[in-house]
């Protein structure tokens, strides 16, 4: 018997979701839909899905079913992804969800919300299914994605209509008359949404080796609606040891309503049981370090072969970065302090174009709109957001309000904090940098906007397990913001949250920052300088790598924010009492 319910969402949406709860359970099936769909399609799948002692969630996504929100419409893509996090989160808190025994089992669209989920935000779930994920949606037509991206710029929140027919997606002729008949399903989807999972799957496909859960993933043989080159691209490139790709050679899309559906649910429980049995943890070196960014970075460290025509184009670049690219402010900048300065990211959160002789404001702008900017903006939000949501927690567990920057530089977003009185006029601020400017600037602008009682400004080295460990006074809320990701080696890391773990008292809270991917990497590499003059060259951490980092410290990872694109994490984590 299904109980149907609802939680809630981080933007505020009540989302539906059916339980098939069993009392006292200490393993869990979550099961996600495919797109267009709604929860009630697996009324008839989780009776062959029923294992001992196993309950079985399946939500509903915004705008399906009788989730609220425009059918097939969500701001984003990556809004499915944080929504599957906090659904998870309310699992967790109403039902006592245990996530090293839960097993996620994702359909088509599904497919690509939770293996995002699983790459950004590194859950330590027992294991995932993927059946028949639409990593790359067969469109029909040549150059239609081309033209759907078109369409969104002209005219945002357009909607594409599914060609998707019952026949197209099972062999059961039941089957197909149940699915036509559904007036529930709603064939509309966001154009956005559309073209963000495309972006979204091969994101996933090119950076998969740094995924380490256990995967049984589906292909239909003939599968009409998604390509079968996307499904075999992820599973090749796919990190964990423990993976299995099955082929159902006549099957359709639809793997769960079509006539090999008592073998997939067979091969499922199967799959399920063994997760059940040994959790496996991250794949790690012995620094804890992933050897997949590992090797990238040790790749991106070497010079590329001369002549070769990718050296010859990031040459290309390089000289105009450093003729025209001048004439650009955000540029220029970059070229005097390093494209990773404080300098640089004050101009990129101002996200104000500015220039000389008119192109270089039009160079400008064009700077300011990469991705990888649009993230970091993203990120200062996302930061904002877990401030406040630290900030309440600490004062619940009745802690004084004593917020520590470990290498905040001048300190002007903790001035900004300070200055909101949402934050409270208890907050108190020590804002500690290894650069003597930086903090003199910062306590110039403390004293100019009358904050200079509620802020110090003091010279500390970030590494310093002893000097953290010691501060005075001892903060409730630490903050790690944009510094991690500037050094590779672990081992500097680990001594910085040793000092931090010392330095919080139990319930204490710390923020940390993460870059598990970013699309520019090696251009990044090739072309910009950093703050020492050298080529900047990042070993990027993947969410469960700075995870594990945090936890091996003595802390719980509690939260989590991620920008639209995959790029940044904002995470709080707590310490325990």
């Amino acid at each position: 018997m299904s109980t149907r319910l609802q939680f809630p969402t981080d933007d505020g949406l009540e989302l539906h979701y059916k339980t098939w709860n069993v009392e006292g359970s200490s393993r869990a099936l979550i099961l996600l839909h495919r797109g267009h769909e709604h929860a009630d399609r697996w009324d008839s799948v989780v009776p062959q899905l029923e294992m001992p002692d196993t309950a079985v969630y399946a939500w509903e996504a915004r705008g399906h079913g009788q989730s609220p929100g425009v059918r097939g419409h969500a701001p984003c893509f990556m809004q499915y992804v944080r929504d599957l996090d906090a659904f998870v989160r309310h699992l967790r808190a109403a039902h006592g969800l245990v996530p090293e025994k839960t097993v996620v089992v994702a359909h088509s669209v599904g497919g690509v919300v939770a293996a995002a989920w699983v790459h950004d935000f590194a859950p330590r779930i027992a294991g995932l299914v993927l059946a028949t994920p639409a990593l790359d949606v067969n469109l029909v037509v040549p150059g239609a994605l081309t033209g759907i991206r078109i369409m969104e710029d002209l005219l945002p929140g357009s909607t594409i209509k599914s060609y998707v027919r019952g026949s197209w997606l099972t062999r059961d002729p039941a089957a197909q008359a149940e699915y036509d008949a559904d007036t529930t399903i709603s064939k509309d989807i966001s154009a956005k949404i559309l073209v963000g999972l495309f972006d979204t799957g091969k994101r996933i496909i090119g950076d998969a080796a740094v995924m380490d859960r256990p995967l049984l993933m589906f292909a239909a043989g003939a599968d009409k609606v998604v390509k079968r080159g996307a499904i075999d691209a992820l599973y090749q490139n796919y990190g964990c040891e423990e993976k299995v790709l099955l082929t159902l050679p006549k099957a359709r899309h639809a793997i769960f309503h079509d006539l090999c559906r008592d073998e997939v649910c067979g091969a499922i429980r199967r799959f399920a049981e063994r997760c059940f049995a040994e959790f496996r943890p991250p794949s790690l070196t012995a620094d804890l370090s992933h050897p997949a960014t590992d090797a990238e970075y040790a790749r991106l460290r070497k010079p590329l072969p001369t002549p070769s025509l990718r050296g010859a184009s990031f040459l290309g670049q390089r000289i105009l970065l450093g003729t025209a690219g001048r004439l650009s402010k955000g540029i220029r900048i970059g070229h005097a302090t390093g494209f990773d300065s404080g300098e640089s990211l004050d101009h990129v959160y101002q996200n104000e174009a500015r220039g000389s002789l008119g192109i270089g404001k039009l160079i400008d702008r064009g700077y300011l709109d990469a991705i990888g900017w649009r993230g970091i903006r993203q990120r200062k939000r996302c930061l904002d957001e877990a401030l406040r949501f630290s900030l309440a927690r600490i004062r619940e567990a009745g802690l004084p309000a004593d917020l520590m920057d470990i290498a905040g530089g001048a300190g002007r977003y903790l001035l900004d904090l300070l200055e909101d009185p949402e934050t409270g006029d208890d907050l108190h601020v020590l804002c500690r940098d290894w650069s003597q400017s930086a903090l003199d600037t910062g306590r110039g602008a403390a004293i100019g906007r009358g904050l200079s009682a509620r802020i110090d400004h003091m010279r500390g080295d970030a590494f310093d397990e002893g000097s953290l460990a010691n501060v005075s006074p001892r903060p409730s809320v630490a903050v790690v913001s944009g510094l991690y990701e500037l050094f590779p080696d672990n081992e500097r890391v680990r001594r910085s949250l040793r000092g931090l773990f010392r330095a919080l008292p139990p319930g204490g809270r710390l923020i940390y920052t993460g870059q598990p991917w970013h699309p520019q990497v090696e251009m990044i590499a090739r072309t910009l300088t950093n703050r020492d003059g050298e080529f900047w060259v990042m070993r990027r951490r993947p969410q469960g790598e700075m995870d594990t980092l945090v936890a091996d410290a003595g802390f719980t990872k509690e939260r989590q924010w991620t920008d639209d694109f995959g790029i940044f994490t904002v995470t709080v984590a707590t310490r325990p009492a």
